[in-house]
């Protein structure tokens, strides 16, 4: 059994995250902006460049399914596009659109909004420091 302490901080790291996804995707909605996932898969392409679904869900640690649903529904909505992949003929890459590029950059500063008051206005620049190194472990995958 785990330790009354590590059950705190399991109840309290799953409830911090689930406040603050809830408000972020809740600000994003409200001005009719696309949920935070969106934005991490336009980011993630952005900044690497054409990216096979296989690699981008190992980067951003989402179910193959999940993932999959989201593409096509991003696809449908013209901010990605999906060309077949020169190396694997069952296989695509998925390329920002001009729309995917511009619907990030929409989000970011609401985004960012959000972020700050659910965490940079509640904690001391410290404060956030010392939270991102406790949690740099826990944002490895569990080895088996």
């Amino acid at each position: 059994m785990p330790a009354a302490t590590t059950l705190l901080a399991w109840t309290r790291l799953l409830r911090a995250a689930d406040l603050a996804s809830q408000h972020c995707a809740a600000t994003l909605r409200a001005l009719g902006l696309p949920p935070p996932e969106w934005y991490d898969v336009l980011l993630a392409i952005e900044r690497r460049g054409a990216q096979r679904p296989r690699d981008l869900q190992a980067m951003l640690g989402t179910e193959q399914y999940a993932l999959s649903r989201l593409v096509d529904r991003m696809v449908k909505a013209r901010l990605l596009t999906r060309v077949p992949c020169t190396e694997d003929a069952r296989g695509y890459l998925l390329y920002l659109t001009i729309e995917g590029r511009a619907m990030r950059a929409a989000m970011w500063p609401i985004y960012a909004e959000a972020i700050e008051t659910v965490l940079g206005a509640r904690m001391e620049d410290e404060d956030c420091a010392a939270l991102a190194q406790l949690l740099a472990p826990l944002a490895e995958p569990v080895s088996a």
